[in-house]
């Protein structure tokens, strides 16, 4: 079975919802637009699902960053990591349960 075609399970389906969040707060911040994502942003939010929904480590997977497995190519990773460093923060306010989540999944081995 395909894996992009199966339903995620309910680690990589929250993660899914994180980057999402991640990337509305970003593109809100440096581009200005609220609800919907700019398309340079809506092209990383498409990348990152992708690339989460082929997670070969499926719901046992560990953070991105602690990944022996880089998946994304080198410009999305930079992209994304400048995503992260700038919502991280602000994910305390908008979202606090989700970035909490976030933070001990990140701390997890």
């Amino acid at each position: 079975m395909n894996r992009e075609s199966a339903s995620p399970g309910p680690r990589i389906a929250l993660e899914q919802r994180t980057v999402r969040a991640m990337i509305e707060i970003y593109c809100r911040g440096h581009h200005g637009h609220r609800g919907a994502v700019c398309t340079e942003c809506q092209e990383l939010l498409d990348y990152a699902l992708r690339r989460l929904g082929c997670c070969r480590f499926g719901e046992e997977k560990p953070a991105c960053a602690q990944c022996p497995i880089h998946c994304y190519k080198p410009t999305m990773r930079d992209r994304i990591k400048a995503v992260m460093r700038y919502a991280g923060p602000r994910m305390l306010w908008r979202h606090p349960i989700m970035a909490l989540l976030h933070r001990f999944r990140g701390r997890r081995k």
